[in-house]
């Protein structure tokens, strides 16, 4: 199979994979055409048909198609001339090349997340991660196999477990370093953080905003259901769950990143940071994965405002 992150400018190529979106747009002169974003496992590419004839067959968004095309530099990325287009036959193709998978293993990574909530000593805080992660097999299930973003980082199957496990090392690693923080409200709240974007972000092969994505988004959303599983749980302390649902809403660190409330507690700093660091060092990691060439020197990357180089 020609996977998008082993293509070259110039090759033609014969594939099938998996069109994400497809826009009819006009060009200057008033003439249609196709613009599309073509995805298999190992990333997305931007696609162009020009030419609107006989040699384009019908199709539709989430499609598989088969194109014929050449591959061609824009703006120092790649993207694919189309030249002919069909739907894929069933047979022509195996959706397991199509869907971006985490490289670790989920199971393990899961086991290790219980691991850290059955380390957790505070009975309301267990009760409330257990009614989650442990209780609720549908949740389970879904958190597994959700990504943790569209695309910027983690944007995989397993995604989003990778990134909370992640996260939630980085803060337990943060409470034993500095005996000021209370350990349990923070861990929980790591572990808490991202649980709305199970239902921010649709399912695979999809993985993309949902309405109420859009309209609400995940950080008042997942306050919201841990909001709503609190109620359910008898006696559970009125301060300490307002600590931990403001962890949520201030986790992305400052107003115009997102966050509803800036860090008030010294948790919710903790939580900020060490989300941030993981998704930054996770979009490095992609970034040097993504090094086709491998050069030295990266390139000017607009989420680190710098050109970026792999260490020698």
């Amino acid at each position: 199979m020609n996977y998008i992150n082993e293509l070259r400018d110039g090759e033609m190529i014969s594939e099938v994979y998996l069109c994400k979106n497809k826009v009819v747009a006009k060009t200057k002169a008033g003439k249609s055409y196709y613009s599309m974003q073509l995805q298999d496992k190992t990333g997305i590419i931007d696609a162009k048909v020009w030419e609107l004839n006989n040699a384009i067959a019908h199709f539709e968004p989430m499609n598989y198609i088969r194109v014929d095309a050449q591959v061609t530099s824009f703006n120092g990325a790649l993207q694919l001339n189309v030249k002919r287009v069909r739907v894929a036959d069933a047979g022509e193709y195996d959706p397991a090349d199509y869907m971006p998978c985490s490289g670790k293993d989920i199971e393990g990574m899961y086991k290790e997340l219980l691991e850290i909530i059955n380390k957790i000593s505070d009975v309301n805080l267990k009760k409330l991660l257990n009614s989650f992660f442990v209780e609720d097999v549908e949740f389970v299930k879904k958190f597994k196999n959700h990504s943790a973003a569209k695309s910027i980082h983690h944007g995989f199957i397993g995604g989003l477990l990778e990134h909370t496990l992640s996260v939630a090392k980085l803060c337990c690693y943060i409470a034993d370093n500095y005996p000021v923080i209370k350990r349990d409200l923070l861990v929980a709240a790591a572990i808490f953080h991202d649980i709305g974007k199970i239902d921010e972000l649709s399912a695979f092969p999809e993985n993309d905003y949902t309405d109420e994505g859009q309209l609400v988004g995940h950080i008042v959303m997942g306050t919201m259901m841990v909001g709503e599983k609190i109620k359910e749980i008898e006696g559970f302390p009125v301060t300490l769950g307002n600590e931990l649902k403001h962890c949520i809403l201030a986790h992305h660190g400052e107003l115009e990143y997102g966050s509803p409330k800036k860090p008030a507690l010294i948790e919710a700093l903790a939580l900020a940071h060490a989300d941030n660091l993981d998704a930054k060092l996770q979009t490095f990691t992609e970034v040097l994965a993504d090094n086709k060439d491998k050069t030295d020197w990266l390139g000017y990357n607009k989420m680190f405002e710098s050109n970026v180089r792999i260490t020698e």
